[in-house]
Order: C-alpha cells, then structure tokens, then sequence
C-alpha cells in the first residue's frame, strides 16, 4: 500500500501571487509541444516551417483553456453554471474538461488552417503526435492536487489519499499519465514517423485516446456530484469517450479506403 505525497499546490508564493504546480504542468506541456512540433516541421518533407510552430501553438492553447473551461461547466457542473455562470467560468477557479478542452483543440485547428490555407485534418495530423505530452503534463498537475483518485481496492499498488478517507485506491492519475502521456505518444509518434494518409494520424490518436479512457474510467472514482450516469456502470468520461472510439476508427477506415482506391 502506498501513502499519497502530501504536495503543496503552489510551486511559488509571491506576496498575493500564487503560482501554482498546475499552471506549471500546462507551460511545460505547452513548450514540450512547441519543442516537438518544431523538430517534426524541420524535417525535410513535412510541409511546415519552424517558424510557423508559434502561432499555431497560440491557436491550440486558447482552444484548450476556452475549450476546456466550458466542456466542465457544461458537461460537469450544469448546475453551477446555471446559479453562478460568472463564477463558474472563471479560469482561476479551477476546472477543466479533456474532452471540452479537445474540441476547443479541433476548432483551433479550423481557424488555423483557414488562416493559412491548410485543411483541417493537415493541421491535425501534423499537431496530434505531439498532443499526448500535454495529456500526460495535466495528470501530473491532477496528482499534485490530490484530484481524480480512483476507486477503493485491493491492490498491491493502492494508494491513501488522507482527504479523501482510510481507504487504499487505485492511483488513478499515474495511470492516466502512463496510458495518456507516455503510451499513447510513443504509439501516435511511432505511427507518425512514416508516411500515413491523411486522417490516418488524427484517427489513431483519437481512437486509441477513446479506447484508453472508456478502460480507465472502470477505477477511476465517477465525480462525486454526477456518480454513475447510465446503467449504473456508466460514467460521463465513458460516455464523452463512446464517439471518440467511433470517430477515430471510422476516419482510419476512411482514410486507408481511400488510399486503396487512389492505389487503384
């Protein structure tokens, strides 16, 4: 059994100024992108300028944090929004949604590539290999602050998070950095790394991402507030996962049927 490591959530305090490990997770997996982004656009043949990693960097952070405040209070604390939208919305109040922060990505995406002439899934398949690194950064954020943990068992590896209560569970956001941040980017990366046809990179990565999350919700705690929403079993990640896992497998479909018949 382990014992959860009491953190302090603020890295630095300065005076009223708090910085806190969480913002700090969220700048590292931005500049780690921003790093791996600019090494794939510097290889000969892949379309991109280095010089260009900047703006669409811009472009996916204001997805994420617009994205992902407004999937939580949408998806995750309705009520909340209803009695206090102001309050609710504000980023300093904590509170994001992978998947709001997802499909403020994929907007992200449209606008840049209206921008600069580029399709959607262009855009999309050159930023996804790059995109678990910032998955994995926010668990680590979700860890620090002791958010996430994952339900009561048995298991060798069970974990005591004290302001949650006396039970071992599983740690749930180690999982969740493993499958997100570490596995799912050396199986995108490594797919990546050869020539894929288009919408083949961004339907692997968000089937693989669909599959992983639906598995892990099975010992993840469901939010308190929402518990099971269907069938008694069914969380609301599960459920936000479901079209992930159809989405993805159908544009790796589309795209290797249309490979075939070009071949043809």
């Amino acid at each position: 059994m382990l014992q959860y490591p009491q953190i302090d959530p603020v890295a630095v305090q300065l005076g009223p100024l708090a910085i806190h490990w969480y913002g700090i997770t969220y700048l590292v997996a931005f500049l780690a992108g921003w790093w791996l982004a600019k090494w794939r656009a510097g290889r000969p043949g892949s379309g991109w300028k280095p010089e260009e990693i900047g703006d669409i960097v811009f472009y996916i952070v204001l997805g994420v944090v617009v994205g992902g405040k407004l999937g939580s209070a949408l998806f995750y604390q309705t009520e909340n929004l209803l009695s206090d939208p102001l309050g609710t919305l504000n980023p300093m109040n904590g509170g994001m949604s992978f998947h709001g922060g997802f499909i403020g990505v994929l907007v992200a995406f449209w606008l840049y590539g209206r921008h600069t002439n580029r399709s959607f899934f262009e855009v999309a398949d050159f930023i996804a290999p790059a995109f678990p690194i910032g998955l994995g950064a926010g668990r680590v954020g979700n860890f620090i602050n002791g958010e996430l943990w994952g339900r009561v068992t048995d298991v060798p590896w069970g974990m005591v998070f004290p302001h949650v209560g006396p039970e071992p569970r599983h740690p749930n956001q180690i999982y969740q950095i493993l499958g997100e941040g570490v596995i799912l980017f050396l199986i995108v990366w490594w797919f990546s790394s050869k020539p894929r046809p288009r919408m083949a990179v961004s339907g692997l990565f968000v089937l693989v991402y669909g599959i992983y999350r639906f598995l892990v919700e099975f010992v993840r705690e469901p939010d308190a507030h929402l518990g099971f929403v269907a069938m008694e079993w069914l969380t609301m990640g599960q459920i936000l996962s479901l079209p992930m896992r159809l989405i993805g497998g159908t544009l790796l479909f589309l795209a290797y049927q249309r490979q075939g018949k070009v071949a043809a």
